[in-house]
C-alpha cells in the first residue's frame, strides 16, 4: 500500500472511496454552472501541475515559475474583474490553498493586490501600460506595504519616504525620490514591479508608487530559515535614492483610507486560505485513517480518531460558511471591516486546530513533509498571522463591539 501523501489526494470534486467530500454541505453547489466547470478545470492543472511537485518546491524554497504560463492560460486573474462572483473568486483561492499554500499566497499577492490595485488606482495610462501584461502573468508584481520595524502599525508608523522634485523627471515633468526599507515583500525577489507605499515628506500623506524592481537604487534580499510559505519567495527591499517619475504615482491614492477597499479584499481572501487549509488538512488525514492499518484495523476504526475527523470535517464547514456569507455581503458592497476581521480571527483560530489534529491523527508521518500534513501544519502559522494577525484582527471586532479601542 502506497502511504497516504506521497501520491497526490484524491481531486476534491471526487470523494475516497465513495465517501462524502469535506465540501460536507456541498456549498460549492451555489457557484453557477460556467463557475463550477471552471474550478473543476482548475482542479485538473492543480492534479497535474502542482501536487505531484509542491512537497519538492517546498523542501528546495524554491518557487516554479514555469508554471506561470499554465496558471495564466486559466484566465482567472482578478476574477471578479472578469465577471465572476465574489463566491467564486474566494472558492478559487481556497482550491489553490488545498494544494499548495505557497502557490495560492503567490496568486493572491499578484492578482489580488497588485493587478487589482491597477483596476481601482491605475490612471488610464497606467492600465493601458500595464494591466494586460501583468492580467497575463508576462510580468509579476508585489505590493511593498509592511517595514522591517512596522507591520500591524504600519498604517501610522510608516517610514518609508517620498519626496517630490519638481521638475526632476528627463522630460522636466515632475519625479519623486524614494527612501527606506520594506520586509517579507511576497514575489519580491524576482517581481517586475512592486506597488510601493510611502509617506509624503511635504504633507505626511500615504502615497502609492508603481516602481520597476530594477531602477537604481532597488536592492533586494530574500528572507531565509523560514518554517512556513518556504516557496513563496518574501524579501527585505531597500530604496535608496530611488527616482520614481509622477507618471508612476497610483494617482488615486491621496491617504492609507484609500487603501481600505483593497486590504479588506485581500484579508477576505487570507481568510479562504484558512479554509483551503482545512479542507486539505481533513483530505490528507481522512485518507491516512482509512488507509493506515494499526492494531489489525485501519485508524478510521478507531472511536477517538473518527471524532478528531468530524472535530475537523466541523471546523472546515463552519469556517466556509462564514466565508460565503462573507462572499454574499460582498456582492451586496456591504462587507464591512469588522465583519471580515472576525472572519479571518475565526477561520485562522478554527484552522490552527485543524492542522494540529490532522498533525496529530499521522503520528511520526505528521511531521515529513512526503506526509503532505508537515506541510500543511507549517504554512497554516504564516496564514494565521498575516493579513492581520488573529490578534490585531480579533481586537477590530472588539473595538466595534463595545466602541472602545484596545489597539491604541
Amino acid at each position: 500500500m502506497m502511504p497516504a501523501g506521497i501520491a497526490p489526494s484524491p481531486a476534491p470534486a471526487e470523494s475516497v472511496a465513495g465517501l462524502p467530500t469535506a465540501d460536507f454541505f456541498n456549498f460549492e453547489s451555489m457557484l453557477n454552472a460556467g463557475e463550477q466547470a471552471k474550478l473543476a478545470e482548475l482542479r485538473v492543472f492543480l492534479a497535474r501541475e502542482v501536487a505531484p511537485f509542491a512537497a519538492a518546491w517546498w523542501n528546495k524554497a524554491e518557487f516554479p515559475a514555469h508554471i506561470l504560463p499554465k496558471l495564466a492560460a486559466l484566465e482567472l486573474s482578478a476574477p471578479a474583474q472578469r465577471g465572476y462572483s465574489n463566491l467564486f473568486a474566494g472558492l478559487v483561492i481556497a482550491e489553490i490553498t488545498r494544494v499548495d499554500t505557497s502557490l495560492a499566497t503567490f496568486f493572491l499577492v499578484h492578482h489580488d493586490l497588485f493587478v487589482e490595485s491597477l483596476y481601482g488606482f491605475g490612471s488610464e495610462e497606467q492600465k493601458e501600460r500595464l494591466l494586460e501584461d501583468a492580467a497575463s502573468l508576462r510580468t509579476t508584481g508585489a505590493f511593498a506595504l509592511t517595514e522591517p520595524e512596522h507591520g500591524s502599525d504600519v498604517a501610522g508608523g510608516m517610514e518609508t519616504v517620498a519626496r517630490r522634485v519638481p521638475g526632476g523627471a528627463p522630460d522636466g515633468g515632475d519625479s519623486w525620490v524614494l527612501n527606506g526599507a520594506k520586509r517579507w515583500i511576497g514575489n519580491g525577489t524576482f517581481c517586475d514591479y512592486m506597488l510601493v507605499w510611502a509617506r509624503d515628506e511635504a504633507d505626511g500623506g500615504i502615497r502609492g508608487f508603481i516602481v520597476d524592481a530594477t531602477l537604481p537604487g532597488v536592492s533586494r534580499s530574500r528572507i531565509e530559515n523560514k518554517i512556513a510559505l518556504r516557496t513563496v519567495q518574501n524579501a527585505d527591499i531597500v530604496f535608496k535614492d530611488v527616482q520614481v517619475a509622477e507618471s508612476d504615482r497610483f494617482a488615486g491614492i491621496n491617504s492609507f483610507e484609500d487603501t481600505n477597499e483593497l486590504l479588506r479584499g485581500s484579508r477576505i481572501m487570507v481568510a479562504w486560505q484558512g479554509v483551503g487549509q482545512q479542507l486539505a488538512a481533513f483530505d490528507v488525514a481522512r485518507q491516512y485513517a482509512v488507509e493506515r492499518r494499526q492494531f489489525g484495523r485501519p485508524l478510521a476504526k478507531f472511536q477517538l480518531v473518527q471524532q478528531q475527523l468530524v472535530t475537523m470535517l466541523g471546523n472546515a464547514v463552519a469556517s466556509m460558511g462564514m466565508m460565503v456569507r462573507i462572499a454574499q455581503l460582498q456582492d451586496q458592497g456591504a462587507a464591512d471591516m469588522p465583519q471580515v476581521a472576525l472572519a479571518k480571527s475565526y477561520v485562522s483560530a478554527r484552522m490552527r486546530e485543524t492542522v494540529g489534529m490532522g498533525r496529530s491523527l499521522l503520528g511520526g508521518n505528521g511531521i515529513v513533509t512526503d506526509y503532505r500534513m508537515a506541510k500543511i501544519f507549517a504554512d497554516a502559522e504564516a496564514i494565521y498571522t498575516y493579513e492581520g494577525s488573529f490578534e490585531i484582527n480579533t481586537l477590530i471586532v472588539g473595538r466595534a463591539v463595545t466602541g472602545v479601542s484596545a489597539i491604541v
